[in-house]
């Protein structure tokens, strides 16, 4: 099984893509480890700035180099980006309309053993509440090309994307990943219940799929990589042909992917049973990231199981 982390793949194609435009930027804070930028920062030393450990200086910087024109790619653990500089997100990226690119490394419970100081379980309910920043969450190494591709073109509004720490299994090849700026991406098809995920959760919602199939369920698999905007006519959509729908993801259980989802189906006339998997609003268990799935139920067993509770 071929796996790569998310953010080494953002990481070796924006510095190609860099190569061949100077406007192109990269700033981080003493995270140059981490991001795994280190090639980049290497080769590519003039557009590059070290902030060192001052996340809201950053945000500053990154939203001034963009008014000048430059594509700003920021990259910081997504627990300190989000939570310790969110002021200066919503104003000086948000409310300012700053087109910079936001990368949250290391997100969810990526951080493991660290604990709670380092968990980005809250990110996408902060973020989503404020103005003309979106979401992106890619799955894997190939989506995240794509997505990298996309984000060093000229963008409308700034962007958050959220990527995991470890190695991440492939949902896609290479020649059939896909990514689509606002659109969810059915990966898995079926009529009984639909699964939306996003993230690192999708490969476990399409193992849970498939081993539903199995059972002779129908299991339709949306990845959900943009939280925003939302693709809300998939959403309605699954809710239309299915009967029922499951959300997972690597957040808390409020304002995440499922309360974007629940937001969605709740103001329509499609009234389906409905999930959410996700992390409770309490100090999460310590431990690596695939013992605190399985502890949540945030696997393929976790899905099925809620699966086949919700059918009855």
């Amino acid at each position: 099984m071929n796996t790569m982390p998310c953010r080494k793949m953002f990481t070796e194609t924006i510095e190609e893509l860099a190569k061949k435009d100077k406007d192109i930027f990269v700033v981080t804070t003493d995270a140059t480890g981490s991001a795994t930028l280190d090639s980049y920062a290497k080769n590519l030393p003039e557009q590059f700035v070290e902030v060192g450990i001052a996340e809201l200086d950053a945000v500053g910087i990154s939203a001034g180099l963009s008014t000048y024109g430059k594509k700003v790619f920021y990259f910081s653990p997504a627990s300190f980006l989000t939570a310790r500089s969110y002021e200066q997100i919503k104003v000086d990226i948000g409310y300012a309309n700053s087109k910079v690119r936001l990368i949250g490394i290391s997100g969810g419970v990526s951080y493991g053993a660290l604990g709670l100081t380092h968990h980005s379980i809250n990110d996408i309910a902060a973020i989503r509440s404020l103005p003309n920043v979106d979401i992106v969450f890619p799955c894997d190494r190939w989506q995240t090309k794509l997505l990298t591709e996309y984000l060093a073109g000229d963008i409308e509004r700034p962007v958050y994307v959220r990527v995991g720490r470890g190695a991440v299994e492939d949902v896609y090849t290479e020649k059939n990943a896909k990514f689509e700026f606002g659109k969810a991406d059915m990966v898995r098809i079926g009529n009984d219940i639909t699964i939306i995920a996003a993230g690192e959760m999708v490969y476990p919602a399409v193992q849970a799929s498939i081993s539903l199939a199995e059972q002779g369920i129908g299991a339709r698999v949306l990845n959900m990589h943009t939280l925003k905007p939302l693709d809300s006519e998939a959403i309605l959509k699954a809710a239309k042909e299915t009967k029922a729908i499951i959300t997972i993801e690597e957040h808390s259980i409020l304002g995440g992917l499922g309360g974007a989802a629940a937001e969605v189906i709740c103001q329509s006339d499609c009234r389906v049973p409905m999930r959410i998997l996700g992390l409770p609003n309490t100090p999460v268990v310590t431990g690596n990231s695939n013992e605190v799935f399985s502890f949540y139920g945030l696997n393929k067993d976790g899905i099925c199981k809620t699966a086949l509770e919700i059918l009855k």
